[in-house]
């Protein structure tokens, strides 16, 4: 019996999309967190250039994992775009 690594999994995307995408990427900022009024989950999402304005967006309070687990079951996650 050999210890054979696993094949490689098919991507579910063309390769010309998972590169774009991981470009992307690259470029984006994020912060997450809780909602100091509605106590929902918040991920602020913008492109690295919008980083500044992050900072004039209210606080958001650190959240544990079992907090975002939790959120992401109930649909208390909201996303918001930052430009």
């Amino acid at each position: 019996m050999t210890d054979a690594p696993d094949p490689p999994l098919p991507s579910a995307l063309p390769a010309d999309l998972t590169r774009h995408l991981e470009s992307l990427g690259g470029q984006l900022v994020w912060r997450m967190g809780k909602d100091d009024v509605s106590d929902e989950i918040v991920v602020r999402l913008g492109f690295a250039s919008a980083t500044p304005r992050f900072a004039h967006l209210p606080r958001l309070r650190s959240a544990n994992d079992t907090e975002l687990q939790d959120a992401m079951q109930a649909g208390r996650v909201v996303i918001e775009w930052v430009d």
